[in-house]
Parts: C-alpha cells; structure tokens; sequence
C-alpha cells in the first residue's frame, strides 16, 4: 500500500547495508539487544537530532525512507520519536519503526549526512509483491533506469 501522497517524511543512508535483506537482519539482532535492555523488542534508529517537524510526520503517517548503496530501496512507517542516551551521554533521538520493511521503486540518492526531510511529492512509490510471493527485485541501478525510460 503507497503512502499518502501528502505526508511529510524522513530520508536516511542506511551506513554498512548491502541490501534490503541486510538491514533487515541488522534490525533483528538490535531487536534481540532491545529486548534484554528495556524489555521491548521495536525497531528503532537513534540520531543526535529530534526532528523539529516530527508532529507533521507522525500525524500523516510518515516514514522513514532507506538509502541503501546509493538508492532508496524501502521504507518504514516512524511510530515514534523519543529522547535517548546519545554516545559520550549527550541527549539523541530514537526513531521508533513498524517492524515492516515496505520495498520502493528504487531510486538513485546522493550521499548525504544524518537524516533530511521528504517531501511526499519526491517519495518513491512502494513496489507492489509479486503474485507468486517470490522476491523478483532487479538489481536497484537495473530498476531505477528503466523507472527513467518510464518502463516501470
């Protein structure tokens, strides 16, 4: 199911991921870590900065879009923003995530820092599962020059 074409969203590089796959798995084991910390197993990525628009992002449902090896490749809704420890004992956010990783039509993305806004105009749309359930993904450079000729 795509997202509102009117909600403010998240873009984000998923550092050290090869694949959608990959930052599942990492996912997982920081889950497991979650878990046995504070007794609650949720998807979460942690940053210095508190988004100043979060309101509008959780209020429209918003996501986090993932950058990974130079395309976005998927999303996930953002449930929550909380304060947490930071390293070194500054204050930092969490981002609390659905446990969900929705594919997107990839899209190429210049590396960048932390965590920018996306515009719902600029958000991939969400590529629709195959019939048969198999993981029939192109490879992303595959997919986003054919999404450019308009043939995806």
């Amino acid at each position: 199911m795509d997202v509102d074409k009117s909600t403010l969203h998240l873009i984000k590089l998923s550092v050290g991921s090869a694949s959608v796959e990959g930052l599942a798995d990492w996912q997982e084991s920081r889950r497991a870590h979650w878990q046995a910390v504070e007794g609650r197993a949720i998807a979460r990525h942690v940053t210095r900065m508190m988004p100043r628009r979060g309101d509008e992002i959780l209020a429209g449902g918003g996501s986090i879009y993932w950058v990974i090896k130079g395309f976005v490749q998927a999303r996930q809704r953002i449930l929550a923003f909380e304060p947490a420890p930071g390293s070194g004992g500054r204050p930092s956010c969490a981002i609390l995530l659905d446990d969900t990783l929705v594919r997107t039509a990839p899209r190429a993305y210049r590396p960048f820092q932390g965590w920018r806004y996306l515009s719902p105009e600029d958000a991939p749309s969400d590529l629709l599962p195959s019939s048969d359930g198999q993981d029939d993904a192109l490879p992303p450079h595959l997919a986003a020059e054919l999404a450019e000729l308009g043939l995806l």
